[in-house]
């Protein structure tokens, strides 16, 4: 089932001494974490306003509202930014919010198990699924592309993938 909020961004911490901070934006365009409405906390316990107000290298800057000062700023450090699921843009076809991947059993080509999704990665070049292996032990990095991932089934909860001899 899909969770009824999708995290965008999280606080990476204070910048300045004026309670502005550095935000890292999850979204596909970065100034859209600031686009969607107001944003909460992973525990909905701080719900926020984001003014963003200029950029830095890897991060925006900005304000969220009620953050006066850089101690407040930096006590939200690592803190995980959510909005409603309602509030976003549908995805396109073949494209997914990694929130709807998470959790996906994955089977081979052949139908066999190979495991679940853990989490989805991004160090930069491109998405890489985590998959909890069926038989346990470490976990295995797929490419999460069309070659070696040709189905994703939200509805079903299933990915098919096609994965690199050896790798499981």
């Amino acid at each position: 089932m899909m969770e009824d909020r999708v995290c965008v961004g999280a606080v990476a911490g204070a910048f300045g001494v004026k309670g502005e901070v550095r935000l890292k934006s999850f979204t596909a365009t970065p100034e859209d974490l600031a686009a969607y409405g107001a944003v909460e906390t992973e525990d909905r316990a701080h719900r926020f306003d984001i003014t963003l107000s200029g950029q830095t290298k890897g991060a925006l800057i900005g304000r969220l509202s009620g953050v006066a000062t850089k101690e407040v700023a930096d006590r939200l450090r690592g803190a995980r930014l959510y909005v409603e699921r309602a509030k976003l843009p549908e995805p396109e076809d073949d494209e997914y919010y990694y929130a709807d991947l998470i959790g996906l059993e994955v089977f081979d080509t052949g139908g066999a198990a190979l495991g679940r999704v853990k989490a989805v990665l991004n160090h930069g070049a491109s998405d890489l699924l985590e998959v909890d292996r069926v038989e346990g032990g470490a976990t295995v990095l797929v490419p999460f592309t069309q070659e070696v991932v040709p189905t994703v089934d939200l509805s079903a909860r299933r990915i098919v993938a096609d994965p690199p001899e050896g790798l499981f």
